[in-house]
């Protein structure tokens, strides 16, 4: 009898064949997803998602009504614990303290998505807690959010050896999670912290400094580029360009700057 590894590779083999011969939507009945349910769970690894541009299948609500804060939530988790399993890039897979998935509103207005995590990240599970991580926090909160308001994530879910820049092969690899958080998030609007959020959204190679400020669009949804707060820390002064974009972004929200900023 085959093993659960095998039926995942053959069911996301099947998918990719329906995927090219035109399929982008699979129906999955509410008696198969509790029949998951019920399922043992088993000790193998868990292989990662379909490779990027894949649709995410996900079990759709009936008719007529929208999916509540707390289903998205448990999707989150069901990626989540894929990612955890995930052992596709062998050097962060072996390196890694903590898979740093995502934290925040199921059903935020806003998603922030930056590099990858940092030493602090990774030894305490959640993105952007350092230093950097209090740098966006603070403004987050000159935006009149709460860090709970809000989305965030990173374009990778481990750590790079010494914080070294993701090398291709792992963006492509761990993209796939992050399309899946977009897509069952479904923010209105996408801030993109740094050159390696904006590139592996938009597929560019022009510098951050061109980018930001401007808007652009990743699957009908509008992405405000612009510095990443470590950068920030190493540079002050650029911190006015940020805020700058920051409240180019509540203006598309439609919500005031708030008073004295």
């Amino acid at each position: 009898m085959p093993d659960l590894n095998e039926i995942i590779d053959e069911t996301i083999h099947a998918l990719e064949e329906m995927k090219r011969s035109g399929v982008r939507h699979v129906a999955v009945s509410r008696d198969t997803v509790e029949r998951l349910g019920k399922a043992p769970r088993s000790k193998a690894v868990v292989g990662p998602l379909p490779p990027a541009g894949a649709e995410v299948i996900t079990t759709a609500p009936r008719e007529g009504t929208r999916p509540t804060a707390d289903n998205v939530a448990a999707e989150l988790a069901a990626i989540e614990a894929r990612a955890k399993a995930c052992v596709k890039c062998g050097e962060l897979s072996r390196c890694r303290h903590s898979v740093v998935f995502g934290v925040g509103n199921a059903r935020a207005e806003i998603m922030f998505v930056g590099e990858a995590p940092g030493r602090d990240e990774d030894m305490q599970g959640e993105p952007f807690v350092g230093r950097a991580g209090a740098l966006l926090t603070k403004i987050i909160a000159a935006m009149g959010f709460k860090r709970e308001d809000v989305y965030i994530a990173n374009v990778l879910k481990c750590r790079p050896p010494e914080n070294r820049t993701p090398f291709p092969d792992e963006v492509t690899n761990c993209l796939p999670y992050l399309l899946s958080q977009i897509e069952l998030i479904k923010p209105k609007l996408i801030v993109a912290l740094g050159a390696t959020a904006v590139r592996a959204l938009l597929d560019v190679q022009i510098g951050i400094t061109k980018m930001r400020g401007h808007w652009y669009t990743f699957r009908d949804i509008p992405i405000m580029p612009t510095f990443h707060p470590a950068y920030l820390l190493r540079n002050p002064a650029a911190k006015k360009e940020v805020w700058d974009d920051m409240k180019a972004v509540l203006e598309k929200l439609g919500r005031p700057v708030p008073k004295g900023r």
